[in-house]
């Protein structure tokens, strides 16, 4: 303990006596990086990966700071020779850190002001009451915490502002993308036709086809929310942490989706409401 203490107050001196202006622009450029990295990474499912390499680093400083010798040299084994391994594990998330690069996008946010929220509700909600309507089936992605980059790869890039008539236009039956999801991501249509996990789950309803599967499927593995309009009857659905909410009217999705873009992240209050009108236990 000793040891740990005499430690830390040597790199605390030295941060306070030594650090000088390149150091600061240094540890600055460093921090940019990583923050650039962690962006990155969040849009797809390799940031589960970031996080493990994160651990070992973390539990590598440790065990030398501690002292545990045997503990650090098998983790510093690892890592040095876990270098090639990490580069071909990122090696989609590297691609598209250098596209990225290339085109100056690297940093970009998905920020979005009030208006534009409001206005892009309203485009959802008559999109799915227009598609309802007319019994055609739809199901739309909206990817919040989780990244589902690997699932957007296997559809066709749109990357177009969110509008109900290109939404219904893509739904169309006998247009090219019609069948598939679509993703939305930072309220921008990112891409359609994109293939969805099936549900595993052997309690669903028997009269329930692919789309609601498929939305149960990736609201099983991603935090993402889905949205549907059976084909058969018209009826708008809501996917979301594996549970299906059925018998959507225009006011009740409305107001899902304010409190859904009001709380990306946690969305507690939204979790509440979608258990308590007429729950389908079954799916």
């Amino acid at each position: 303990m000793a040891n740990l203490w005499q430690t830390l107050e040597t790199a605390m001196w030295n941060i306070t006596h030594r650090i000088g202006v390149v150091d600061v622009l240094d540890m600055l450029i460093v921090a940019v990086v990583i923050y650039g990295l962690l962006m990155l990474t969040r849009q797809t499912q390799g940031s589960a990966v970031l996080k493990g390499v994160l651990l070992l680093g973390a539990v590598t400083v440790l065990s030398s700071v501690i002292g545990l010798t045997a503990l650090n040299w098998i983790m510093m084994s690892i890592i040095n020779n876990g270098a090639l391994v990490l580069i071909i594990l990122f090696q989609p998330e590297l691609r598209k850190a250098l596209e990225s690069l290339g085109r100056g996008r690297l940093f970009r946010h998905g920020r979005t002001d009030l208006a534009e929220r409001n206005r892009v509700i309203s485009e959802l909600v008559q999109c799915m009451t227009d598609l309802s309507r007319r019994r055609v089936g739809a199901l739309i992605v909206l990817e919040r915490k989780t990244g589902v980059e690997d699932i957007v790869e296997t559809g066709t890039e749109i990357d177009a502002r969110i509008s109900a008539p290109l939404l219904e236009n893509i739904f169309e039956p006998n247009t090219p993308l019609h069948d598939g999801a679509v993703i939305i991501r930072d309220m921008r249509v990112v891409a359609g036709a994109c293939i969805l996990p099936l549900t595993e789950s052997r309690s669903v309803s028997r009269e329930l086809g692919t789309r609601h599967r498929a939305a149960l499927g990736i609201s099983e593995t991603t935090d993402a929310v889905a949205l549907i309009v059976s084909e058969e009857t018209g009826t708008i659905s809501m996917a979301r942490d594996g549970r299906l909410t059925r018998h959507l009217t225009a006011e009740t999705l409305k107001e899902y989706l304010e409190e859904l873009f009001a709380e990306p992240i946690t969305g507690l209050g939204l979790l509440k409401r979608l258990r308590a009108p007429r729950k389908e236990k079954d799916a």
